[in-house]
């Protein structure tokens, strides 16, 4: 029974993705038989995967597979080969047999881990909403009660202000292990005394069961048995009850009978858990929370065993991975077929997503101290560590380096010193390979032979030109490498690369170049340079790769003098570096500068300011087009138009821009250099191809020396500084107006800063996009606080740097009570003190430095010193620490504090998001944020690292996804249901489901199946992308939380609205810990319970919603935004259900006032609305005259309604604020008008009924219904505010029960609407009043169109 459960599910798990499956049955070693659907393209390794995940062969790890074909041959499956490369199962008769195989060390050992893990339910990751939809369908199985009478009231609306409070419920409790055993712990015999080992015996055991009985178990070569031995002598001979299995799990059931039971407990309980809640992630995310109480600590002797071996990420037996070989192996693999790149991506994701683990718990390793470093005669900061063939360095925190210098002019020159030696150690080519010292003094000479910049502090420009160790650099060398990984060229290599932050420190891990350790190469460095230009090398067929990585990256190809003279000709940064490792590949390293410099920023310390990819595809497509539009012109004149071959990048892409173009015709060819005319020819042979490419030069507005003539040096720089300005001047504002439509509407700081990078917007313009979106409190505060969160994020980090082991608990919790409460100086000069214990503390660390040791090593030696001195943390107050965060905003964010943001960083919110950037976890218990001192030491919890990575995505599986939502806009559902399956299908083969864009491909086929009217379905897909997003984003991330938003709302559709309000809960829950209750969304939130309590008739509660979401609309938004009118429209509605037309008319004249102000009286919806009043003016009219006959209608109505206002004061106002009439909203016209494209780009009717519900459901994907969400990429569903806006049906339909439309988002940044929209023959079915529209969000054909990308 457990099989077919497991084998249905698993079924399920793969039909989505087409993919053909055959049954094949196996036969296990201990005679059961099984099952299973295989694919021809299925690797035997995957099949020992199924055979793992089948409770009836879970427990079997050694054993060779036999292949049984129906002609009768019989084959051995080798782990590496694929399924079809053996035989065809596809003709069927096919089985497969299991045969036992000889244990050695490692597979025994191996064995014994997979049997522990099976006996915990650790494993299983159960979902909230599982449990949930189990417990509804228990609960209607054994009660007959209308649903009606079960639905509960949620929390009510003032729980979302007290989210403090709620923390503990999102720590869900994990459930209670099953217990099998007492103990099962590797014997003190071991290891085996020669002459045992002689005739097979691996490994002992020692076994008490649940009985109480102590079992020692001899683990050999072919089984396992209970042996003889007693107290502190072995015995090997068998007992004298011979027990004896090929497995552990075998062993055990015969001996113990509670172990039998239990075990099948545990095999059926995960059984019955979704597939999805039990496959392994690969990364699995941080949690900022831990349970409260905290759990007890018990005893575990494996545990402890575990604990204890150290490996940190290196294989215990057998050799070492090398990273290196194996990525580099991998890139080399056929990829012309489609299989084949299925394949070469699937090995690429394992491999690098290993290599990032293995860097964590290397990284980890290093920072504990457990790792020795390569050069331990260098100060500690300066180490360099070689574990498990990777490479790890530090990194250094310059932004805070420069918060400080003006301090002290000393603490520069520590800075300096370090950035120099951190610079040469870090890149490991530099100094390995050319053998190049670089001594402290020597930088200053080298710069001197090849600056040409401005007249600037010497200090500062020593300080930028090694800033090469720094934060930003590491970050800026993470995303050239993954931008030269994504071009992909033959025979150009990057190294594997993943940067971990973990108390306080930046370790920089990277694979190892064949070679580069030994210096058996002298002279493997062929192109770039290790000394700031003063020699460039150069090689010309790793120029050709380059020039054609370039291509890709719209870099242009230019000349460069060295510190010589010598010309040189480049495609990429003068400082990357070129090498050929022993294994003759040619690697590309140290792409700190892989996009040109930002033009905004040009001060010496912001050498390493660039652009963002996303940015420079942004300007090149811009510029492209506007060079198409006045190619007409450019025609005209020849000369110009010769000229644009010699120049890539500063051709007339503008009127502005010809004469630059014109004068630079005449010296262009005065060079007679090689690589001058080989790049100025190139054009020429390429038949003007290059021409009309945008290309930029990446080494301008640097330090360096540029060979081309001035016109065209000028030119490179005109194109770079356009490109700055277009990013300040297009990009940023148009960011901006995307807010004030919620076109963008990030729900976090995480969702913030996706936001901006997929604008190609950099994090510095936080404090410019703060400055701009005054108007909009909710994003205002989002981006204050984000700025103020980085900046103590910086600062908190060094205060664990200077933290010693037993003080980062102590150090954490005092600095939370100073950013959140109210610490005082410990006396009365204790702010003076403060300042100077931190200057006192860097003149310390000079002295240090300068005499070849460290601070860190310092510290760490402190422990012999008899003095005792307080730890530096305790001199941080509330007062000093603001100080510190208020000028570090100034100066990296040029952001200026308002006087209450010390009272805006008091939520839970804002610990979550400082919490998540450091690594922290704290209890879930309740804060107190307005006490002095809200934490104590023991409510810190954990310090983890936090890490970035270059691991590959699926280009082909993300092309498809793209195709898809063009075709779901189009109303394709057909192509759209392909596509997306097709996608799930490569990415399940590629990652496995636990990865964020099958998610994706869950929701999308959510949404085809909604559209098309398969509830049922679209739940079944909505569930897998919820069980994902928590499981590898996490529990509280926002697109979980919209994840628990769609589950509601497809859970309405069905009627099931107990469920969906239980769903929404969680919602509510989720979005009060991410953005807390002031933001759109939860005003969206709002209305979509508000017309679930409509549906089922509780109009007291709904009403409350609805009132609500029009306070929060109002004070976010505006009084005259068009998400205003629509709570308005809401409130219209819901009076007009309870038959009080009044109110309904008066409501209703609001949100045509508004419309009208936002959208002119022509536009299809202003005249929807004006349809609105004049039906219910005409029941109003209607009910009076009836009233006045005697025949009062809804008379119990309108004195329910009555009665609600008398019991909710709050609803009067909205009363008195209608009849007051128009508001001054706050919300610029410029930006609401765009609304009218944008953000009512789709309407839902609102069917009443079962029967209403799914003919629109099955009538709502017509081409205008989800065109603006599907195909905005990169943008944030503006929140499901439109639903009643967009009704179009008649007031009689509106009076039975109201739909909701789900919502969609994206990955954290992306979010579209999924509502559908309806056709003619919806709306001949449903009974409008004449004259009346399609609906309020129905738009004009004419004016519908699908908006491009912002940038």
């Amino acid at each position: 029974m457990i099989c077919s459960h497991f084998l249905r599910d698993l079924t399920i798990f793969f039909e989505t993705g087409d993919v053909r499956l055959y049954p094949v049955s196996v036969k296990a070693p201990n005679g059961e038989k099984l099952e299973l659907q295989l694919n021809p393209g299925d690797s035997v390794m995957d099949l020992r995967q199924f055979l793992l995940d089948a409770p009836e062969t879970c427990y079997f790890t050694c054993y060779e597979l036999m292949l049984h074909t129906k002609d009768g041959s019989v084959h051995q499956l080798a782990d590496y080969n694929e399924i079809s490369e053996v035989a065809d199962i596809t003709t069927g008769g096919c089985s497969l047999e299991m045969i036992p195989a000889m244990y050695d060390d490692r597979s025994i050992r191996a064995h014994v881990h997979r049997a522990r893990e099976l006996f915990s339910l650790s494993a299983v990751h159960a979902s909230l909403s599982t449990s949930l939809a189990l417990q509804h369908d228990t609960s209607r199985n054994t009660s007959t009660e209308a649903v009606k009478a079960e639905v509960p009231e949620l929390e009510g609306l003032g729980f979302m202000e007290d989210t403090t409070g709620l923390l503990s419920e999102l720590v869900s409790s994990s459930s209670k292990d099953i217990k099998c055993v007492e103990s099962l712990v590797f014997s003190s015999f071991n290891p085996p005394p020669s002459y045992r080992r002689l005739v097979g015996d691996l490994i002992y055991f020692d076994v008490t069961t649940l009985e109480g009985h102590k079992f020692c178990i001899t683990g050999t070569t072919t089984k396992f048995y209970v042996n003889s031995s007693t107290g502190n002598t072995l015995d090997p001979k068998p007992a004298k009850s011979p027990f004896e299995a090929p497995t552990l799990i075998g062993l055990l059931q015969k001996i113990s009978s509670k172990f039998k039971k239990a075990f099948r407990e545990i095999l059926e309980l995960k059984a019955s858990a979704h597939p999805f809640e039990t496959v392994q992630s690969l990364l699995v995310p941080n949690s900022w929370l831990g349970a409260y109480p905290v759990c007890d600590h018990k005893r575990d002797a494996a545990r402890a065993e575990d604990a204890l071996t150290l490996s940190y990420g290196s294989e215990l037996i057998g050799m070492q991975r090398d990273w290196n070989e194996e990525l580099q192996s991998c890139r080399e693999f056929p990829h012309t077929s489609h299989q084949e790149r299925i394949l070469r991506d699937r090995a690429l994701y394992k491999v690098t997503s290993d290599f990032v683990n293995a860097a964590i718990n290397g990284a980890v390793g290093v920072i504990n101290r457990c790792i020795p470093p390569i050069n331990p005669t260098d100060p500690e900061c300066f180490h360099m560590y070689v574990h498990n063939n990777i490479f790890f360095s530090f990194a250094i925190d310059a932004d805070l380096g420069q918060l400080s210098k003006n301090q002290s002019t000393f603490e520069l020159k520590i800075t300096k010193s370090s950035f120099e030696k951190v610079s040469s150690n870090l890149s490991q080519a530099s100094s390995a390979v050319v053998n190049v010292e670089k001594p402290n003094d020597s930088t200053t000479d080298e710069l001197n032979g090849v600056t040409d910049v401005a007249p600037d502090s010497h200090a500062e420009l020593q300080l930028a030109d090694n800033e090469q160790a720094t934060y930003a650099s590491a970050n800026n060398d993470l995303k050239g490498t993954k931008a030269y990984q994504e071009a992909d060229v033959q025979g150009l290599y990057n190294l594997a690369m993943a940067i971990i932050d973990y108390r306080g420190h930046r370790v920089v891990a990277q694979s190892i170049i064949p070679g580069i350790l030994q210096g058996d190469k002298s002279d493997s460095l062929l192109y770039g340079s290790v000394d700031n230009g003063k020699k460039i090398c150069w090689n010309e067929a790793f120029h050709s790769k380059v020039l054609e990585a370039a291509k890709h990256l719209h870099l242009k190809e230019h000349t460069v003098l060295d510190g010589s003279g010598n010309i040189v000709k480049l495609a990429a940064p003068v400082e990357c570096k070129g090498i050929v490792g022993s294994d003759d590949r040619h690697y590309l390293l140290d792409l700190m500068r892989a996009t040109p410099r930002d033009a905004n920023y040009t001060g010496p310390q912001s050498r390493f300011c660039v652009l963002r990819p996303e940015l420079v595809a942004a300007f090149c497509e811009a510029e492209a087009t506007e060079r198409s539009k006045g190619k007409s012109e450019l025609q005209k004149t020849p000369a110009v138009a010769d000229s644009s071959s010699h120049i890539s990048c500063d051709s007339e892409v503008s009127v502005e821009a010809t004469a630059v173009a014109s004068n630079s015709l005449d010296t262009t060819e005065s060079d007679n250099i090689k690589a001058t005319q080989d790049c100025d020819s190139s054009p020429t042979e390429n038949g003007g191809a290059l021409s009309d490419e945008i290309l930029l030069n990446p080494n301008v507005l640097t330090e360096f020396n540029l060979a081309g003539s001035q016109a065209e040096v000028a030119a490179d720089e005109e194109c770079v500084r356009k490109a700055g300005t277009y990013l300040k001047d297009v990009v940023l504002p148009k960011f901006v107006q995307d807010l004030c439509t919620l076109e963008v509407s990030p729900m976090d700081g995480q969702t913030l800063i996706e936001a901006l990078h997929a604008h190609g917007i950099n994090v510095r313009y936080l404090g410019k996009a703060a400055d701009m979106t005054k108007h909009l409190p909710h994003i205002w505060d989002l981006c204050a606080v984000e700025i103020v969160v980085r900046s103590a994020k910086h600062i908190l980090k060094d205060v664990l740097r200077d933290s010693q082991d037993h003080d980062l608990g102590p150090a954490v919790s005092h600095f939370f009570n100073c950013f959140f409460g109210h610490i005082q100086p410990l006396g009365s000069k204790g702010a003076t003190n403060s300042t100077l214990s931190k200057s006192q503390k860097k003149d310390h660390a000079a002295q240090q430095l300068s005499t070849k040791s460290s601070k860190t090593q310092t510290r760490w030696k402190s422990g012999a010193s008899g003095k005792v001195t307080p730890p530096s943390y305790t001199h941080i107050t509330s007062d000093s620490l603001w100080s510190n965060i208020d000028e570090f905003a100034k100066l990296k964010y040029e952001f200026v504090s308002a006087e209450d943001v010390r009272v805006r960083v008091k939520k839970i919110s804002v610990i979550r998001n400082l919490c998540n950037k450091v690594g922290i976890t704290i209890v879930a218990r309740k804060y107190d944020l307005d006490a002095a001192a809200p934490f104590q030491t023991s409510d810190i919890l954990n310090l983890q690292p936090v890490v970035k990575h270059s691991i590959p995505v699926c280009s082909e599986a993300r092309d498809l996804v793209e195709t898809g939502k063009v075709r779901l806009a189009e109303g394709m559902l057909n192509e759209a249901y392909t596509l997306f399956s097709e996608a799930f299908s490569i990415l399940q083969q590629v990652t496995g489901p636990m990865h964020r864009e099958v998610a994706n491909c869950c929701r999308y086929l959510a949404m085809v199946l909604y559209h098309a009217g398969d509830m049922a379905g679209a739940i079944m897909q909505q569930h897998k992308e919820l069980i994902i997003n928590e499981r590898c984003l996490g529990l509280d991330h926002p697109d979980t939380a919209h994840s628990y938003g769609n589950m509601a709302l497809f859970y309405h559709g069905l009627n099931q609205t107990e469920l969906a309000l239980r769903h929404m809960s969680r919602t509510l829950l989720l979005l009060s810990l991410s953005c807390g209750s002031d933001h759109p969304d939860v005003a969206a939130t709002f209305i979509n319970v508000a017309m679930m309590y409509q549906d089922i008739g509780k109009m007291n509660i709904a009403l409350r919603y609805l009132q609500e979401a029009l306070k929060k609309n109002e004070r976010l938004l505006g009084e005259e935004h068009i998400q205003t009118a629509v709570c308005y429209h809401a409130l219209a509605i819901a009076f007009n259900c309870m038959g009080a037309f009044k109110l309904s008319l008066q409501h209703e004249k609001k949100t045509y006032d508004i419309l009208v102000k936002q959208l002119g009286e022509e536009d299809s919806r202003t005249r929807d609305s004006q349809n609105w009043i004049k039906t219910f003016k005409m029941r109003d009219v209607q009910a009076s005259a009836q009233k006045q006959k005697g025949q009062a209608l809804n008379a119990a109505s309108t004195q329910k309604a009555l009665e609600i206002l008398k019991a909710h004061p709050e609803l009067v106002q909205a009363m008195q604020a209608v009849s007051g009439g128009g508001g001054s909203g706050n919300a610029g016209a410029s930006a609401n008008q765009s609304m009218g494209s944008t953000m009512l780009g789709e309407n839902l009717q609102r069917g009443r009924g079962v029967d209403e519900r799914g003919a629109r459901a099955r009538a709502g994907a017509t081409k205008k219904a989800a065109a603006k969400g599907i195909v905005a990429r990169q943008q944030v569903i503006p929140p499901h505010l439109l639903d009643v806006l967009n009704s179009g049906t008649s007031p009689e339909a509106q009076s039975n029960a109201q739909s909701v439309a789900p919502k969609k988002d994206t990955n954290s940044v992306a979010n579209e609407q999924g509502d559908g929209k309806e056709n003619g023959s919806v709306m001949d079915q449903d009974k409008a009043p004449a004259g009346l529209g399609a609906g309020l969000g129905a738009l004009n054909p004419k004016k519908q169109k699908v908006k491009p990308k912002a940038v």
